[in-house]
């Protein structure tokens, strides 16, 4: 696992490679409070855990960037075990998450299981890490019910796979759509400003400014 700076005086981020996509699983807390969320528990579940621990924050809720088995593989089982609400993701990714056990096997992933989430997301939902509040987008276009969370104070995002340092989320999975999914990340993220620092679901971060300027997606006449 690997360390992350702190996202800004207030919070403290620890991100989990896990399982054999090595998905970003971020760990985010309220540094006041120590009380945080596990975002995208794709697998590995006791390296989480053990992570968690690590850290010593108390997890208050599971936050679901969108429903690819790389992302949910391990969101029942440590909802299990941290007796915790799962918030997310959009409705949209419904037939993903009811479709969790099939995908594992596709992948080799045993022990995964479908899964409802406590809470679906929409469009300007807010959630919450104590005083701490993310703002919703419904991102569509790696998956239909892909959302990003966005904290205004910090000028930080978490946008799952729809944005990557380089590079844009895979559209050629079911449900995907390339011209959805680059309107999302021009309409919806980069207006939110150049200097918003984010955390993707693969490899390291970036910033939008950086992004929009050289991601090979975003800066050719498809941006307008």
């Amino acid at each position: 696992m690997t360390d992350e700076s702190k996202t800004a005086a207030k919070a403290g981020a620890l991100i989990v490679p896990v399982s054999p996509f090595q998905q970003n699983c971020t760990l985010l807390w309220n540094a006041a409070t120590m009380h945080g969320v596990v975002i995208d528990p794709g697998g590995d579940v006791p390296d989480i855990l053990a992570a968690i621990k690590q850290a010593g924050i108390t997890v208050d809720e599971i936050w679901i960037t969108h429903g690819h088995i790389d992302h949910v593989g391990g969101a029942a089982e440590l909802r299990d075990e941290l007796k915790v609400p799962i918030v997310g993701p959009h409705v949209a990714d419904k037939y993903l998450l009811d479709n969790v056990v099939a995908s594992g096997a596709n992948f080799g992933m045993t022990g995964v299981r479908n899964f409802a989430p406590d809470r679906w997301l929409n469009e300007g939902d807010q959630v919450k890490i104590g005083d701490l509040t993310f703002d919703v987008y419904h991102c569509p276009g790696h998956s239909p019910g892909s959302v990003a969370f966005f904290n205004k104070d910090m000028r930080f995002a978490i946008v799952g796979d729809v944005l990557f340092n380089g590079s844009v989320g895979r559209t050629d999975l079911p449900g995907g759509d390339h011209a959805t999914l680059i309107s999302s990340i021009k309409d919806k993220l980069l207006p939110l400003g150049d200097d918003i620092g984010f955390i993707c679901g693969h490899g390291p971060g970036s910033n939008f400014g950086h992004e929009r300027m050289t991601n090979p997606f975003l800066n050719h006449s498809e941006m307008g």
